[in-house]
């Protein structure tokens, strides 16, 4: 193309000129890179044009080759969908496939019953066995609540014997060890006074 070709002349032109020192800039005649631009401008049209042409034949050559392969590709199907349906191997083949698809249903649904059953056996011990401690656990449970609440009352007991002897010390009337009577003997006394 001649258009590279100029354009290469252009580079050229820039990469051998002089340059304005501490500037970065360079010195180049005006005059010959505007005619090399002149020369570029009459050839771009012509070679845009064949560019153009070269890219629409490219587009035609893909858009025929791709209907000649999907014709290809629909009759190949074509022929393999009718030489599957004639052929006795895939009708048996779909017998055996339907026979052994119905036995692995069968397979599965027994399983799932099997599986069924093996849960609730399971299920079934555990609920015997939460009843067999909750009859075990809440008759010890009861005895401890028996014997908390017999303790409790031997202490309340013991308290208020205490509180009686402290009563009769601080009274000074009788001592602890010579008082016979209980509590119901002095409210009774004081209720006849």
């Amino acid at each position: 193309m001649k258009v590279l070709e100029l354009l290469d002349e252009i580079v050229e032109i820039v990469d051998t000129s002089s340059g304005v020192p501490l500037t970065g800039k360079i010195l180049v005649d005006a005059e010959e890179i505007l005619e090399i631009v002149k020369e570029i401008r009459v050839e771009l049209p012509d070679e845009i044009q064949q560019a153009q042409w070269i890219k629409e034949e490219r587009q035609k050559i893909l858009e025929e080759a791709r209907k000649e392969y999907e014709k290809i590709v629909a009759d190949a199907k074509d022929q393999a969908a009718a030489m599957i349906d004639t052929n006795e191997i895939t009708v048996q083949s779909k017998v055996r496939a339907d026979e052994i698809t119905r036995i692995a249903e069968a397979n599965v649904k027994g399983l799932k019953m099997s599986t069924y059953d093996y849960i609730d056996n399971i299920l079934f011990g555990f609920q015997e066995k939460m009843s067999e401690l909750n009859s075990v656990y809440l008759n010890q449970m009861f005895t401890n609540i028996q014997k908390t609440f017999e303790d409790i009352n031997m202490t309340i007991d013991e308290n208020r014997s205490e509180i009686k002897n402290m009563i009769y010390n601080e009274n000074g009337e009788i001592d602890a060890a010579d008082a016979e009577y209980s509590e119901v003997d002095i409210i009774e006394e004081e209720t006849e006074e």
